[in-house]
């Protein structure tokens, strides 16, 4: 382990974890991870999809009980088994979503004080005008003079970046001794994120340790005293500001990425597919042009909220951008829900297929035609022929392994789902098609299987777009290589053009 307390700091820091395990049935997310939280410092934790963050996050606010290692609090050990206990010993926590930690039905006043309701220092049943004291006095300590009426309404009324002002005003009137901050500007506006970082400074100054969990590099250069580089359950960098941002973002990532990608025959694309035009993704981003095109595979890489999601999603229609336009090919396109793009030929696979690609208990055959199940249907009714043909087709192309089109999608393995729910888009000739994480949950075998097809359909003829935070694969796969940060574009190049350490270069810019 590595002590990051300066010279001249307490010699005990205010958090230390030795040797932390967790493992869900086979899936070891943490693999021995040792770090140390000094009083009046921030530290910034690090980590790619999957590294293992929100499962150290929910070991220290209690959420997690049973993890291997020792949690010590001021040089004592303490237990970590329910949030209450966490709290007790110091540990105050602002989780990413919001909806885990707010009451609805209850009014924001009766929430900023729910913590003191549930602990007893504010009795159960009061009355409303009774409570909105000292709700003021919470909401004051981030500066929130809301009106009555806002206190009085249900909290589900509150918006996003309210609702988690809220939860950060609630954590700090309990003055904690470990601050646990999950990436918390990520709805907030400039004003409110400016607002953030006074307290923060505020908090440093008065001694407490501060755990600030982000992706935003620009952040985290400004705010962090300590960064920690979280990769496959392990601490894989350390580091004391200033930071070298480049290693820090290529030990996130892993140092693959300095190999050379697969050779592959680079094609570039003459006819453009869609045109896009002043787009902005994020609240905070500088709107960009850019081109699509036919016949190659463009890789999108970027960091978690990179905006690559966003983008994907605007295309397909099922969310909107905060400006911006599009033209397929030349003439004006603007998809109000996901059955538009379809009918145009644009494809999306999700980053999520298990919320947003799959239904429980369906067969690998109604997954397949679930799309498409207005051409399969006659009078209302489903030819089965036709969709079980489709998912043999599917199965043999992709080399699904499973029992059958009537085996239960749920009872695949996880590359097996995502080769199913890639293989129904591809099957459809799509003109364009975009490709969100494919290549996450899956072995390397499957990423190779469906990054075969991706480049089989692009030489089709087909616009192929992959989206990925992952460089090495989006260079296994990919003819043209755009990076995202921010919200805005930060390089586009043909692969040829350019190496593994400018892209990761490239992807830790702050602007």
């Amino acid at each position: 382990m590595v002590n990051m307390v300066a010279d001249g700091d307490p010699g005990t820091p205010v958090l230390q974890l030795r040797d932390m395990t967790m493992a869900f049935g086979a899936n070891q997310v943490l693999k021995g991870v040792s770090m140390a939280l000094p009083a009046g410092r921030v530290t910034a934790l690090l980590g790619a999809n999957g590294a293992g963050k929100s499962t150290l996050i929910k070991i220290l606010s209690g959420v997690y009980a049973g993890a291997g290692g020792e949690i010590l609090v001021a040089g004592e050990p303490v237990s970590l088994s329910t949030p209450g206990e966490a709290r007790q010993a110091g540990i105050q926590t602002v989780h990413q979503r919001i909806g885990d930690s707010l009451v609805p039905g209850l009014t924001v006043a009766e929430n900023l004080c729910f913590e003191e309701i549930v602990q007893g220092g504010i009795p159960a049943v009061r009355s409303l005008r009774r409570i909105l004291p000292r709700a003021r006095e919470i909401a004051a300590t981030l500066d929130l003079n809301w009106s009555e009426a806002k206190l009085r309404q249900d909290v589900f009324e509150l918006g996003i970046a309210d609702g988690q002002l809220l939860l950060l005003a609630r954590a700090l009137i309990q003055r904690p001794k470990v601050l646990v901050l999950d990436e918390p500007t990520s709805t907030l506006s400039q004003a409110e994120v400016d607002r953030l970082f006074a307290v923060i400074r505020r908090l440093r100054e008065e001694g407490v340790a501060i755990l600030y969990v982000s992706h935003h590099l620009e952040e985290i250069r400004s705010m962090a005293d300590d960064l920690v580089v979280l990769r496959d359950g392990r601490i894989h960098n350390e580091q004391r500001a200033p930071f070298d941002m480049a290693a820090a973002v290529k030990s996130m990532l892993g140092e693959s990425v300095a190999l050379a990608a697969e050779r592959l025959v680079e094609r570039r694309g003459e006819r453009t597919a869609l045109e896009l035009r002043g787009v902005q993704l994020l609240r905070r981003s500088t709107p960009f042009d850019l081109d699509l095109r036919y016949g190659e595979v463009t890789g999108i890489v970027g960091l978690i909220g990179a905006g690559k999601s966003e983008l994907a999603r605007g295309i397909f229609g099922v969310d909107t951008w905060r400006a911006g336009s599009m033209r397929l090919d030349g003439a004006p396109y603007a998809p109000r829900r996901a059955g538009e793009a379809v009918r145009r030929g644009i494809f999306l696979v999700p980053e999520d297929r298990a919320s947003e690609a799959m239904l429980p208990g369906w067969s690998i055959a109604r997954t397949v035609s679930l799309p498409f199940l207005g051409a399969l249907c006659r009078a209302g009714v489903v030819n089965r022929g036709q969709e079980d043909q489709r998912a043999r087709g599917i199965i043999k192309d992709f080399g699904v392994v499973s029992t059958g089109p009537d085996q239960s999608v749920d009872a695949l393995s996880g590359g097996n789902q995502q080769k199913v729910v890639v293989g129904r888009w591809f099957g459809e000739s799509p003109q364009v098609i975009l490709l969100d994480e494919p290549f996450r949950g899956v072995d390397i075998g499957a990423r190779r299987d469906i990054s075969a097809h991706a480049r089989t359909v692009a030489g089709g003829g087909a616009c192929v777009v992959v989206l990925s935070s992952d460089v090495e694969e989006i260079r296994e796969v990919a003819d043209r290589i755009i990076v995202l940060a921010d919200g805005a574009v930060r390089l586009d190049a043909y692969t040829s053009q350019v190496d593994g350490d400018a892209i990761v270069t490239s992807m830790s810019e702050v602007a």
